[in-house]
């Protein structure tokens, strides 16, 4: 188990990329997903330009309601998903941005109503 501090230093890592990054948000909320039609986006979905996740895109980002209007240097990371894709055989982190319980709850359930893609909500303390 982590101690105390490597936890909050994990945390405070992917707080330390939003100021350097620009969010790009190519799925907001209300669009379908490209591969899964009968899927809706429930909130903004996007990607920090300039950084690298295991796909070879940028990270992945979910913007909570309360993050819409606020520049990314005041966001904080409050969870993470971490995804499996069986289909495109990928593990990937997904950034949950001032998200609430109940919209991190909704978003982990997203990736385990898809019957290749499992996912597991990680909250920071």
């Amino acid at each position: 188990m982590l101690k105390t501090t490597q936890r909050e230093d994990f945390w405070q890592a992917f707080d330390a990329l939003l100021p350097q990054s620009d969010l790009v948000i190519d799925r907001p909320r209300g669009f379908r997903h490209p591969r899964f039609t009968d899927f809706v986006y429930p909130l903004d979905y996007g990607y920090l330009e300039g950084t690298l996740s295991a796909d070879g895109e940028g990270l992945d980002v979910w913007l909570g309601v309360a993050a819409e209007n606020k520049p990314l240097d005041e966001c904080r990371v409050c969870g993470v998903i971490a995804s499996v894709d069986l289909d495109k055989r990928d593990a990937e982190l997904k950034l949950l941005l001032d998200c609430t319980l109940d919209e991190m709850r909704a978003i982990e359930q997203i990736y385990n109503r898809i019957e290749c893609i499992r996912g597991l909500l990680i909250v920071r303390d």
